[in-house]
């Protein structure tokens, strides 16, 4: 895959279009496409459209270090799953997530629900096989709850399809996913938003209106 792909996105769209290419064999598998918001969905929605797939929402929120909120240190997601990852919290000399930090996240993670899906259920995938897309890979503690969700709730095949991420993303991720498409890989990876000329904040507003002109998640893919 290495050298069809270019090493830098105009935004997330034109990403979302490249990874549509990369990922065009699972079209025939018929899969659902879940998009971590923000800006993950906007990568999603072009996803969704080349493979023809129902498109939802799976929803993480990063947990982030007292004082230092750009490390991660776990993730919470849907289904009450709680993931923290011990080596950052030991390099960073902390005893761990604070309680009241992941009770702040669930509620902003359930708000989001509330608001993505507007009423509607979550997208039906048990036995099918799912491409959960983001607009990159930093730590992964997102992306690797949204994986554990994913499975709990019935996924067959888990597929992680990212435009940028570390040199190391497949290794990382090899116990949660079965498949992991990365398009760029730089050696000298330091922040997803490096891959992008633009890289502006999605809103919630446009996570809607993706979601809600995209086929009924639980519609099977012609």
């Amino acid at each position: 895959m290495k050298g069809r792909f270019r090493s830098r996105f105009a935004d997330r769209r034109d990403a979302g279009r490249e990874l549509a290419v990369a990922v065009g064999y699972l079209r025939a598998e018929q899969p659902v496409v879940l998009g971590l918001p923000r800006g993950g969905v906007v990568v999603a929605r072009e996803v969704a459209a080349a493979l023809a797939a129902p498109l939802d929402v799976v929803i993480v929120r990063k947990l982030g270090a007292p004082e230092q909120p750009q490390y991660a240190v776990g993730a919470i997601g849907e289904e009450g799953m709680v993931m923290l990852d011990d080596a950052v919290i030991q390099a960073l000399r902390l005893r761990g997530a604070q309680p009241s930090l992941i009770e702040r996240e669930r509620h902003e993670l359930e708000r989001r629900t509330a608001r993505y899906r507007g009423g509607r259920p979550p997208a039906e995938f048990r036995g099918r096989t799912v491409v959960l897309v983001d607009d990159g890979v930093a730590t992964g503690s997102t992306a690797r709850v949204a994986a554990e969700v994913t499975r709990l709730r019935g996924a067959r095949r888990i597929v992680l399809a990212v435009p940028v991420g570390p040199p190391d993303v497949a290794e990382r991720f090899a116990s949660v996913v079965d498949e992991v498409v990365c398009l760029v890989r730089p050696r000298g990876f330091r922040a997803v938003g490096a891959a992008y000329d633009s890289f502006e904040a999605t809103s919630d507003e446009e996570v809607e209106e993706i979601l809600q002109a995209a086929s009924p998640p639980g519609a099977p893919a012609p």
